[in-house]
């Protein structure tokens, strides 16, 4: 051990070093990193993927360093550059793929497996696991294991678009802007829209000081029910599974215009309903009065990550491939403290609602950035150590993690390879329920990471999510059909 950190001390001395973000210093455990799943149409071709990724992923600083402690800066990790052999950082598992029964389980236990095992944090923090283990959705799959401190879901998915080619268009880049259209200044508008600017400031102002309110309580000593959604954060996290399911984001497109309302307040919508519906037959001992009681009671809420960024187009995505490129990625989010609503209620439609309202509070509190903010001032005035102890208590006093990471809306090729779907889970805190949503062309694919000694039926939880999609998707043909009638 000691030779170790002498090696690590005289490595520090001598090599170029950058010190990690005030995120990545909270998430800088060997146990927090990102679990992505990507179905191909077709056979993974291991030569072609390493070609790639040595012609891309090493090109980005993160995958071409290693994190190492800084002893003269009070023990703090720092990055620094390393050379990287891209064929120690791909495994391709010798499988005896005719006698796999039953190759929706196998992959599970597979992608479980991995989420058990934590990072060797001596080399650079990724690892891609190729399978030719053809599922009722996909010819091959491909395990990308990356660390959570080399970036969060914005950039990794930011990562993938530039990494990847349209399937159309071998050599187009896929597109991601869109054109804003100028319009004429109306003088007599923009006198009331400053007097709505003036009251839009009040508003920010309160709400953001509640807001702000909530989160100290929360990291001092507000803590979630204890529910069968909540584990014991003394314990941490015993035994990850991991799971997804694909949906169709026409479903959830449908609710989303009849209602009137995001993509993200129909996601939340859906997770109150499918929380509500999961913990109701926890307590199906209980007579339907006290069921009612006992939901109204508990106090459930989810840390939900926020992208503090603001857009980016594919040109700047893809500089981020070239040498010295500036484009800021890595870490850069805020998290928001957000109240599940857990209620039986009889019009499915009214978790959405109630989703947009919460919602609706929180965009216009700077809650996310005070919350990035406190953990920038921590970080310098107290170290790293008070930063981690600091996201302990975040994510110890709420039930859940939440976040949704919007994909491409085209079908794109990763290294030659068509893209069939994208899953990915980021293990993160020590909750034991982390609930992360992406979407790519058109489908949703859900991702449940979850604690089993807590959760231990996580496919029923993920059913009672999709069936209360389902019903909310009904509620609202219905509500359309009775508006055409009218």
């Amino acid at each position: 051990m000691k030779n170790k950190q002498v090696m690590e001390k005289e490595e520090v001395e001598t090599t170029p070093m950058e010190p990690l973000s005030p995120m990545s210093q909270m998430l800088s455990s060997p146990n927090l990193f990102i679990v992505i799943t990507f179905g191909f149409k077709v056979r993974c071709n291991p030569s072609s993927f390493i070609e790639g990724i040595q012609k891309t992923l090493i090109n980005a600083p993160r995958f071409s360093s290693k994190m190492v402690i800084d002893y003269k800066k009070k023990g703090e990790p720092v990055w620094i550059p390393v050379s990287v052999r891209v064929e120690d950082h791909v495994i391709v598992p010798d499988l005896d793929y005719p006698n796999i029964e039953n190759p929706d389980q196998f992959l599970e236990d597979y992608t479980s497996s991995i989420a058990n095992t934590p990072m060797d944090m001596s080399k650079p923090l990724w690892e891609f696991h190729l399978l030719n283990i053809k599922r009722s959705n996909a010819e091959s799959v491909v395990l990308a294991r990356i660390h959570h401190s080399i970036g969060d879901g914005m950039s990794l998915m930011s990562l993938l678009v530039a990494c990847s080619r349209k399937t159309s268009d071998p050599d187009a880049l896929v597109s991601t802007t869109t054109t804003a259209t100028t319009k004429p200044v109306d003088y007599m508008a923009l006198t009331w829209w400053l007097i709505a600017g003036f009251w839009f400031m009040i508003r920010v102002t309160f709400t953001t000081l509640i807001e702000f309110s909530k989160l100290m309580l929360t990291i001092c000593f507000l803590r979630d029910t204890k529910t069968p959604l909540m584990g014991n954060p003394e314990d941490g996290i015993q035994s990850w599974k991991v799971i997804h399911r694909v949906i169709s984001f026409d479903d959830v497109k449908l609710v989303k215009n009849t209602m009137n309302v995001k993509v993200n307040d129909v996601l939340l919508g859906m997770t109150q309903a499918g929380l509500s519906r999961y913990l109701s037959k926890k307590y199906d001992g209980h007579t339907t009065v006290q069921k009612k009681q006992i939901l109204d009671k508990i106090r459930v809420r989810g840390a939900v990550a926020i992208n503090l960024r603001p857009a980016t187009n594919i040109e700047e995505l893809a500089n981020m491939m070239a040498k010295g490129s500036k484009c800021r990625w890595g870490n850069f989010i805020g998290t928001i403290i957000f109240p599940i609503w857990i209620k039986s209620e009889n019009d499915p439609l009214e978790y959405v609602r109630r989703a947009k309202a919460t919602m609706d509070k929180k965009k216009i509190s700077l809650e996310a950035f005070i919350f990035y903010g406190i953990i920038k001032f921590t970080l310098k005035f107290f170290g790293g150590k008070a930063v981690e102890a600091l996201g302990k208590r975040i994510f110890g006093h709420t039930s859940l993690a939440f976040s949704n990471v919007k994909g491409p809306h085209e079908d794109i090729s990763l290294f030659g390879h068509p893209i069939s779907y994208v899953a990915a889970s980021a293990l993160v805190g020590s909750q034991a329920l982390n609930l992360h949503f992406i979407s790519y062309v058109n489908k949703i694919i859900i991702n449940l990471a979850v604690d089993t000694t807590t959760i231990p039926d996580p496919h029923q939880l993920c059913d009672d999510m999709v069936e209360s999609l389902k019903m909310i998707k009904s509620a609202a043909q219905e509500r359309r059909s009775h508006k055409m009638e009218v």
